[in-house]
C-alpha cells in the first residue's frame, strides 16, 4: 500500500542491558527497515556486540524490549538464530574439521539448505582444495571467509554481522561488498557494526552511532553527508578575493593567491558564486563520514539525547 512504512526487521525499544553496575547498553530504541542496510557505528568497547548478542538472545536484557523479524527476543531466540545469518566479531571455527565439514555442521545446526554456498565461495575465492583443508592450517583472513559463508550460505532473510570485514585484504574486502549490495538489491536486510568509516560510508543506507552504551544518533548516510562540512582550496591569477564576498566560505586562511577554507552550505550555488575568469583552480574535498563520527567521540560535550532522521 502507497505510504505505508517498511516493516521493522529490528525493533528495540528502550533496550538496556548492565553488568552489575557497568551500564552496556542504554534505553536503546532503533528501527531497522527490511530490505535496508543498516551500519551501527562506534569504538571497541562502545556496546555494538553487546547489542548484536542480546537481540540474539545470546545475552539477556536488564529491561526493555527488542523483537527480530517479528520475533520476541526474550522467549523466541531459538527461531531468530534459525533464520538469522549471524557473524560474530572474532568467529572461532573447529580446528579438528575442514572448511567444507564447518560449513555442513553449522548449515545442519540451522537447519536451512545452503544453497548460497557454492555462490559466496566463487566470490571469495574458497576452493574446493582450500575447504578440503583444516581449519587449523586457515590463515585469519580464509576464517573470517569461511565466517562470511556461514553467515550467508542459507539466504537469510536478515544478516547480523559484527565487524565483518576483519582480516579480509582489501580485494576480498570489495568482493564483500559486492556481495552485500547485491543482497540489498534482492530486498534481504543487512545489519552490521563496524569501527571502519569508509566501509559504513560506502555500503549503508542508514547508521547509527553509538557511544558508552547509548545511541547518539541515527542518520541517513547520504543525507548526513550532504551536511558535512567541505574542505574547500580555491587559487586564483592574481590577488586572491575578500574571503567575505564568497558564500558559505568559513574559516577561511588566506595564503598569497590561494583561500583556504570549509564550505557548510550547498556545492552548486557557492560554485555559481565564485564564478570567475580570475579562478585558476578550485578542489573541493568530498564530505566524510568521519567528521560525524568525531562530532560525537571528540569531546563529551553536549546533550546525551539522541538525534534521530525522522524515521
Amino acid at each position: 500500500m502507497e505510504g505505508t512504512p517498511p516493516t521493522a526487521v529490528i525493533n528495540t525499544r528502550a533496550l538496556t542491558k548492565h553488568y552489575g553496575s557497568v551500564p552496556a547498553l542504554t534505553d536503546l530504541t532503533l528501527d531497522v527497515a527490511q530490505g535496508e542496510i543498516f551500519g551501527f557505528l562506534g569504538p571497541n568497547g562502545a556496546g555494538k556486540s553487546t547489542m548484536i548478542r542480546t537481540l540474539l538472545g545470546f545475552l539477556h536484557a536488564t529491561s526493555g524490549s527488542a523483537t527480530v523479524l517479528g520475533r520476541d527476543v526474550a522467549t523466541e531466540s531459538v527461531e531468530i538464530r534459525r533464520l538469522t545469518g549471524y557473524l560474530p566479531g572474532g568467529i572461532a571455527l573447529y580446528d579438528s574439521l575442514n572448511g567444507e565439514q564447518v560449513l555442513d555442521y553449522l548449515a545442519d545446526m540451522q537447519g536451512r539448505t545452503p544453497h548460497r554456498r557454492q555462490q559466496l565461495c566463487d566470490r571469495l575465492e574458497l576452493p574446493t582444495s582450500v575447504l578440503k583443508r583444516k581449519v587449523r592450517d586457515y590463515s585469519r583472513g580464509m576464517r573470517q571467509k569461511i565466517g562470511v559463508v556461514q553467515a550467508l550460505q542459507h539466504d537469510p532473510e536478515l544478516a547480523i554481522l559484527d565487524e565483518p570485514t576483519e582480516g579480509l585484504d582489501p580485494l576480498m574486502q570489495q568482493a564483500f561488498y559486492a556481495i552485500l549490495d547485491d543482497l540489498r538489491r534482492e530486498g534481504r536486510t543487512v545489519f552490521f557494526s563496524s569501527h571502519v568509516l569508509s566501509e559504513v560510508e560506502r555500503l549503508c543506507d542508514r547508521v547509527g552511532i553509538i557511544r558508552a552504551g547509548r545511541l547518539m544518533a541515527i542518520h541517513d548516510v547520504g543525507e548526513l553527508l550532504a551536511r558535512r562540512r567541505r574542505r574547500v582550496t580555491l587559487r586564483w591569477r592574481g590577488a586572491a578575493p575578500d574571503p567575505s564576498t564568497l558564500p558559505g566560505l568559513e574559516d577561511v586562511q588566506v595564503d598569497g593567491n590561494r583561500l583556504i577554507g570549509t564550505l557548510s552550505g550547498e556545492v552548486a550555488g557557492f560554485i555559481r558564486s565564485i564564478a570567475s575568469p580570475n579562478l585558476d583552480d578550485l578542489t573541493i574535498e568530498p564530505a566524510s563520514l568521519e567528521e560525524a563520527f568525531l562530532e560525537y567521540y571528540a569531546s563529551d560535550e553536549g546533550s546525551d539525547e539522541p538525534q534521530r532522521d525522522g524515521r
